[in-house]
């Protein structure tokens, strides 16, 4: 019989289901007597009246916070459950172990009532259907929200106000140690410290992740990593290991908390993730609190180099690491007419595009610019910048890569230095061993032939040689290298100099450029220089019609005047250009261009410009075109694709056509599509 009076024969006839939680691995591992107060709730279902195998227990959460539902099987279950009506009570050491969260609290509350389902912990058996029991289970569960955020801030104040001192023990990245007394000092392996300062001083040098990984991979060279026991083991460098180096502000000596946050993704039910915050937003920051590989401002810097290399240079404006493409503007040109980074496409040429509009808004392009006489005018205006600078280039390249080799040459002794101890520890081991016990005897051979084999290979690296890294120079070439503000055109031109480097010379002085096509033929051009410098000038560039071209109307009317009193079509081109009029496809006026606009006001210099020329016997293309009635551009158009079968006479240099009806009528034909193809043959007539 039922030991309370909210206990019905209808609440017997279903499910007592027991849910059974503990908030970490931690707990479940430690608090036993928790758990088994927890388990020990099967006993009181049955003297509640349900016979045991009426009984269910849901565990599958242990371990488990209760701040939320989503990752929670066993909760679900439960849902699930009391939903088809299965449950007639659930029993709960204390409600906190349902839910500490009242948009999950509630829910269940309301399925409960419905369902005249009863929940019972410790305390009592409550019914979400009646006033009371919803009233008492609701302060329950804000009370149980509420603790869960008391007792979080509790810790989080304490870790707070410990990392505010510098003195919360963190993991130390590898390179750093804790010793006994809790002091931070560098790692006693010289390799490891050399290791990681080599990767500093490439970074600085290269200025690229990937170049580092390369110069790493070409050196056959290992980087240390702190492994999860917290041993130093030694791996092929990858990109992510270079970057976590790099990025981690304890190399400079710094102790920082809150590098990251959990964030869930919006509109996602799945767990919070840890996500890295910039670093204005980083809680704690403690400098000087550890042994430094380097200088605060040169982490600063090299934070300034990662976020510049950025590849998606569009979207975060970011200039992005020099690339082989063509454009040597690539990434530090912006569009004058919305303010937007513009991209780079090689399709048919190589243009500068403004598409954030379009990408963005489904607007049209903004701007379509051609990048080669812009890259022109700017490395000239580069070079007039750079003419008065003596540099001894060459001195300062070559002291680099010395110090490069010497690095590289010091980094693989050491690491030959380790191998071979690591060979020697296991022959000792391995020697030690009781050789009757095999199993243990084989595992030590076997790390010993690998120890073996690593130093061989090591060994045969170190014995290789390396091809010349440093080229020899040509004495002119060297005296150009010390000279660079005077002789860099030269080196730009004889291909010393890759694509990426020019792009890193200009990046040098230039911040950026912006670009305006206003009017059509022409490009306003805004170079910024470091240190807020500005250059502006005006780049010409080709246009498809004349129409086009600024001043058009004033050249036109200057070839008129000029062309009327008899001056030849040579003298008004140069007599434009020195006025600064030019051709739509040049940067000169050419005299076709003068002779185009001549003909058309019909002003002739010869007579046979104005009088077709006549061949007995034969008939040219204008007189053709006339007497079938169609256009001269038509008849060139098929000669020149064949479909006409002709050749030029060769005294006259024009297509010659029989004068007969014949000729006439066929060309009518083809014209109509009757025939598809003509062919005529003819001899130069007597003169």
């Amino acid at each position: 019989m039922p030991s309370n009076e909210l206990i019905t024969p209808q609440h017997l006839s279903r499910r007592a289901v027991i849910y059974i939680r503990q908030s970490s691995p931690h707990q479940v591992l430690t608090n036993q007597e928790s758990l088994r107060l927890q388990y020990a709730l099967r006993q009181r279902a049955q003297q509640l009246g349900w016979r045991d195998e009426d009984i269910q227990l849901i565990d599958a959460d242990l371990g488990l916070t209760a701040a939320a539902a989503q990752h929670r099987q066993g909760f679900q279950q439960l849902v699930a459950a009391v939903t088809l009506g299965e449950v007639g009570i659930i029993l709960s050491y204390e409600v906190t172990r349902l839910s500490r969260n009242c948009s999950d609290w509630y829910p269940l509350l309301d399925l409960c009532g419905y369902r005249h389902c009863l929940i019972a912990d410790h305390d009592g058996i409550y019914d979400p259907a009646t006033p009371n029991g919803r009233i008492l289970l609701g302060l329950k569960g804000q009370l149980s929200e509420i603790e869960l955020f008391t007792i979080r801030a509790r810790l989080t104040a304490g870790l707070l106000n410990k990392a505010q001192r510098g003195d919360l023990a963190l993991m130390l990245p590898v390179g750093l140690v804790r010793d006994e007394a809790g002091l931070v000092r560098f790692d006693p392996n010289q390799e490891v410290q050399h290791r990681i300062a080599l990767v500093f001083e490439q970074f600085l040098q290269r200025r690229s992740a990937a170049q580092v990984l390369r110069f790493f991979h070409r050196q056959q060279l290992e980087l240390p990593r702190r492994s999860p026991p917290g041993e130093v083991v030694w791996k092929p460098p990858t990109i992510a290991a270079i970057l976590s180096i790099l990025q981690n502000p304890a190399y400079a000596g710094a102790f920082v908390y809150g590098r990251t946050r959990a964030m869930r993704p919006s509109g996602s039910c799945q767990p919070a993730v840890q996500r890295r915050v910039a670093m204005e937003e980083w809680k704690v920051r403690v400098p000087d609190r550890y042994p430094a590989y380097l200088s605060w401002e040169t982490f600063l810097q090299i934070q300034a180099l990662l976020k510049d290399n950025y590849a998606e240079y569009d979207r975060n404006q970011t200039r992005g690491i020099p690339r082989p493409g063509k454009a040597l503007l690539h990434g530090l040109v912006y569009c004058g007419a919305c303010g937007h980074k513009l991209v780079v496409q090689y399709k048919n040429g190589t243009r500068y595009l403004c598409n954030y509009l379009r990408q963005q808004y489904g607007e049209p392009v903004c701007q379509y610019l051609p990048a080669d006489p812009v890259d022109t005018a700017v490395v000239a205006a580069f070079f007039e910048a750079l003419s008065p600078v003596e540099l001894d280039a060459y001195e300062r390249a070559r002291q680099a890569q010395e110090k490069t080799e010497t690095a590289a040459t010091h980094a693989r002794a050491q690491q030959l230095e380790r191998l071979r101890y690591q060979a020697r520890l296991a022959e000792r081991q391995y020697r030690q061993v009781d050789p009757e016990n095999r199993l243990v005897a084989a595992e030590l051979e076997r790390r010993w032939e690998m120890a073996l084999r690593d130093l061989e290979q090591a060994e045969q690296s170190v014995q290789t040689p390396s091809p010349a890294s440093r080229p020899r120079l040509r004495p002119e070439l060297k005296a150009a290298f010390c000279a660079i503000g005077q002789n860099l055109p030269t080196l730009w031109e004889q291909a010393v100099l890759s694509t990426e480097q020019k792009k890193a010379l200009l990046r040098c002085l230039l911040d950026k450029v912006v670009l305006h096509r206003e009017p059509r033929d022409q490009i306003q051009v805004r170079m910024v220089w470091r240190g807020g410098e500005v250059t502006t000038m005006t780049v010409p560039i080709a246009v498809g019609s004349l129409a086009e071209l600024s001043g058009a109307a004033e050249m036109e009317q200057l070839i008129v005047e000029w062309s009327q009193v008899g001056q030849l079509d040579e003298e008004i081109a140069e007599q434009l250009q020195e006025r600064g009029f030019r051709s739509p496809l040049g940067t000169t006026v050419l005299p076709s261009t003068v002779k185009a606009i001549r003909l058309r006001h019909k002003i002739w210099q010869k007579r046979s410009q104005s009088h077709p020329r006549h061949i007995p016997g034969f008939l040219t293309v204008p007189e053709l075109a006339a007497a079938v009635g169609t256009t001269r551009h038509w008849i060139y158009d098929r000669i020149h694709n064949g479909t006409i079968g002709m050749r030029r006479d060769a005294q006259t240099k024009l297509y010659l056509f029989p004068d007969t009806p014949a000729t006439r009528t066929q060309l009518e034909r083809l014209k109509e599509g009757i025939l598809q193809q003509l062919r005529f043959s003819q001899e130069h007539p007597d003169e």
